[in-house]
């Protein structure tokens, strides 16, 4: 077992293949001896500035050439990458300036006034480092390799610190089936921790990564013909607006280098992943389900999933429980919440900073999904526990209603969320991304009412043109949710002037 550290994994794969890519993002390569020189520029500039070992480095660039040197550079110091959003609103961007107490802040406007900031080094995105010798700095490690934060669906951010070191065994297998010295096609946000860690992994294996600035369909399919792409990262969403595209444009371009299309952070539906079966072929097609906490993870193949239609696979490595409310386990085929466990490992995966783990006796840590697991140990996910919807005693769970919508070729996107109703205590409320004047609501009902139970059908439609998904595929429900019923409360409070008035005059 050789382990070394991040830095000089990545000096070692330059000094190997000095001019070979290492980083494409639209029209800008960068090489490895490149990436490698202006991360070190990047490392002395920081080090001057008081970034030292075990630092935290906040990271708020949209995705470029400059996100990765960001991260090698934090490496170089031995400091932990913290990403986030570029966009995120000051509120949250204080309130993870509490949390992580970073050294330095790249990608903010140095003229930002914000008294979160204040002390602390800021570089703004595009700065360039002077070139510099980082021959005088150790080659240290990061006690953490990566410390990004939570969606943030529910109250206030937490960061989920990496229980793995900055450091690789040479020896060991590429994860992920990268392999190496082929091209991860990354459409993906990089904030977002599965976009990250793939394209991360796939550096240090050395692997091209091509990186798209934003998704989008038919540039996600030209840069895998571009750079003969041997590994694609997908999020469901990506995976419908792909198929969605003309069938002469989608079939216009050359896939034969792909080995493995990856998909996972949502739930896909069963039409659309039959639909890139027949497409790519079983064999390519992968799934994963894990959190960023990476407790454990599970992983169906594509042949797998055919004969367990549904299932996001079987745990490797690690364990899977189901629990009743109570706490007890339960039997396969029946539905409770899914409580992981990490196996041969002496050191937690991760820890929490601004919230605590729900856990329970025997390193069992649950990250509030429901599901179920059948005879063969192959998992099935419901939904978060928070964001079931208990409607006149039936427990209905989202992620079904909206692939039974996503279907509907007039919808781009959906979300449903339960709003409360006296009689039944919540009812199904849809929220659909489509032109209303596209979508015939008599239609829409008879196509839902052919793959729902009754009492699943959405009781309300509310149509939007904003995307109801971030660039993760990730659906804010509980968020969507409480604007509606502030927004229905604010209507019923202009109303009652009104029907006051109305009672005088009577």
């Amino acid at each position: 077992m050789a382990v070394i550290s991040f830095s000089r994994r990545l000096r070692e794969l330059a000094e190997a293949q000095p001019d070979r890519p290492a980083i494409t993002c639209g029209d800008d390569t960068v090489t490895r001896a490149e990436l490698v020189q202006r991360g070190d520029d990047l490392a002395v500039y920081l080090h001057q500035h008081g970034v030292r070992q075990g630092d935290m480095v906040t990271i708020a660039v949209p995705n470029s050439i400059d996100w990765f040197v960001a991260y090698v550079a934090a490496w170089r110091l031995g400091a932990t990458p913290q990403p986030i959003s570029w966009r995120l609103p000051q509120r949250e961007l204080d309130a993870i300036m509490e949390l992580a107490d970073p050294s330095a802040v790249i990608g903010v406007d140095p003229a930002l006034d914000d008294p979160a900031l204040a002390g602390r080094c800021r570089v703004p995105f595009g700065f360039r480092a002077p070139r510099a010798d980082a021959s005088h700095l150790p080659d240290v490690v990061s006690p953490a390799w990566k410390a990004p934060t939570s969606g943030g669906s529910t109250g206030r951010p937490k960061l989920i610190v990496s229980g793995d070191p900055a450091s690789i065994d040479t020896d060991a297998p590429p994860p992920l089936l990268l392999g190496t010295d082929g091209c991860l096609v990354m459409p993906g946000p990089l904030y977002h921790n599965g976009p990250g860690v793939w394209s991360c992994q796939a550096l240090l294996h050395g692997n091209h990564v091509a990186l798209l600035h934003r998704f989008d369909a038919e540039a996600t399919l030209a840069a895998i013909q571009e750079h003969r792409g041997t590994v694609l990262y997908m999020v469901p969403t990506m995976m419908k607006r792909i198929w969605r595209l003309p069938d002469d444009v989608r079939e216009a371009y050359d896939l034969a280098s792909l080995r493995v299309v990856w998909h996972l952070a949502e739930p896909c539906p069963e039409w659309l992943k039959q639909v890139w079966i027949d497409w790519l072929g079983a064999e390519r097609i992968y799934e994963l389900y894990a959190g960023t906490e990476a407790q454990t993870a599970t992983v169906i193949t594509g042949p797998d999933w055919l004969a367990h239609r549904g299932s996001v696979g079987r745990a490797q490595p690690g364990t899977v429980m189901i629990t009743d409310a109570d706490g007890s386990e339960l039997p396969a085929g029946e539905m409770g919440e899914v409580w992981l466990r990490a196996v041969g490992r002496d050191t937690p995966t991760y820890r929490y900073l601004g919230a605590a783990a729900r856990t329970r006796e025997g390193g069992w840590e649950s990250l509030g999904d429901m599901g179920y697991l059948d005879a063969d140990d192959y998992l099935y996910l419901g939904d978060r526990a928070a964001d079931m919807i208990l409607s006149g005693g039936a427990n209905i769970y989202p992620a079904e209603i909206e692939a039974a919508l996503q279907e509907h070729a007039g919808i781009h996107s959906c979300a449903v969320i339960g709003l409360p109703d006296e009689d039944k205590g919540n009812v199904v409320h849809a929220i659909l991304e489509a032109d209303p004047t596209e979508v015939d609501e008599a239609e829409l009902k008879q196509f839902l009412a052919e793959r729902l139970v009754v009492y699943k059908l959405p009781r309300t439609f509310e149509y939007v043109q904003e995307p109801l998904r971030d660039d993760a595929g990730k659906v804010r429900r509980n968020a969507l949710r409480q604007e509606r019923i502030e927004r229905g409360q604010q209507a019923q409070q202009a109303q009652q002037p009104h029907q006051s008035q109305q009672g005088a005059q009577q």
